[in-house]
């Protein structure tokens, strides 16, 4: 039993995930509190006159875009999972150099970087002020920080010193605070207040010095070893099995894909009539709770007995807590947890990503912030 041996000695935790990436997170209740308390202090203007040919005016929006790349956009992902069934205002994701078309000045433009440094945020930012929307950053610092002081745009600047994927309850708690702040009715703090003290207890039962026979996330680590993970989830928790995807790929350094109910039983089930000896391969991670819609409920079983006669293992993961926000969180952190853990069975360091940082090394090359810098200066001058 060397997997469970590993798990279960904290000087073998420590000296794997030797930047602290478990410690990060055991503080995400802790940050879920300051993220809330942070953007209720942001002062939002009635307008802000950029420069002689442009003025911002804000008030409630009509839709909402959240611009970000990577752990900077699963904040959005998860706000527009909350909110889409709730609230009758369009929340969309970019995750590009520009705006979709109908961005206009009735769109409220969230241009969310942590670093503050990425090219993709800085170019939505600034193509979001020139068509007048209601701009506003999030970010720790960098170009976005300097960006948003010299347009005199509002922005929230949030703490630094962690990655950006540990960094989601302020790139996403902080979104409907602000949205609140520009008349959209939301009852933030009051669901945010439960999913704390879900994640509370939650950090309780994952943490290292938990032993793994009470420890869901180090028990799921150890089932998922060995195997590509594929999470399934289902309408408020698409953006929740995305996020699951992501930090396998990012935490524990190996290839892993995410689906959604209804729609992958109208394509994706059907890869399952692959060879064993490919199907073997995969294993299965289902996002669940005590309250889906039958109709939902009928397609997982049907999948789930699928899936146990062709992957190598089906595990089930339910969501804790009452309200929506508690219970997506609550999948949230069971995923990142176990994600960390199976970078330790791994033995590998959860936090650095080497092929990422060499992409974005080779991106410099084309001195793409240098020309976002001229066109900023350019809508200064009324250009």
């Amino acid at each position: 039993m060397r997997e469970i041996t590993v798990l279960d000695r904290l000087e073998d935790i420590g000296r794997i995930d030797e930047s602290g990436m478990l410690k990060a997170c055991m503080m995400i209740p802790k940050h879920c509190r300051d993220a809330v308390r942070r953007a209720e202090q942001v002062e939002m203007p009635r307008d802000v006159r950029v420069s002689e040919g442009v003025t911002i005016r804000y008030r409630r929006p009509r839709c909402v875009l959240i611009a970000g790349m990577g752990g900077s956009a699963i904040g959005g992902e998860i706000l527009r999972d909350w909110l889409r069934y709730e609230v009758p205002i369009p929340v969309e994701v970019c995750r590009d150099y520009v705006l979709p078309a109908y961005a206009d000045e009735d769109t409220l433009v969230f241009a969310v970087s942590y670093s503050g440094n990425t090219e993709e945020a800085l170019s939505a930012l600034l193509d979001a002020v020139n068509r007048g929307c209601m701009t506003v950053a999030v970010t720790s610092g960098g170009h976005l920080l300097s960006f948003s002081e010299k347009l005199r745009i509002p922005h929230l600047r949030i703490p630094s010193g962690v990655p950006p994927r540990v960094a989601v309850p302020y790139l996403f708690l902080s979104l409907p605070i602000l949205m609140e702040r520009m008349g959209v009715p939301l009852k933030t703090a009051e669901e945010a207040e439960e999913a704390v003290r879900v994640l509370e207890k939650l950090c309780e039962e994952t943490s290292p010095q938990t032993p793994t026979a009470k420890n869901l996330a180090k028990r799921l680590a150890l089932e998922l070893e060995g195997t590509v993970p594929v999470v399934y989830g289902f309408r408020h928790y698409e953006a929740v099995a995305h996020r699951w995807k992501t930090q396998f790929n990012e935490n524990s350094k190996i290839p892993s894909r995410y689906d959604v109910f209804p729609e992958l039983n109208h394509n994706e089930v059907v890869g399952w009539e692959a060879p064993e000896t490919v199907t073997k391969r995969f294993s299965v991670v289902l996002l669940r709770e005590r309250d889906e819609p039958p109709e939902i409920r009928v397609r997982i079983e049907a999948t789930k007995r699928l899936a146990l006669h062709r992957a190598q293992r089906v595990l089930e993961v339910h969501a804790r807590g009452e309200g929506k926000l508690a219970k997506m969180l609550s999948l949230l952190h069971v995923g990142d947890l176990t994600s960390i853990y199976l970078a330790i069975l791994r033995n590998v360091d959860p936090t650095p990503t080497v092929t990422i940082d060499g992409i974005k090394s080779e991106m410099r090359k084309l001195d793409t912030i240098g020309k976002l810098k001229k066109d900023m200066n350019s809508i200064l001058c009324g250009i």
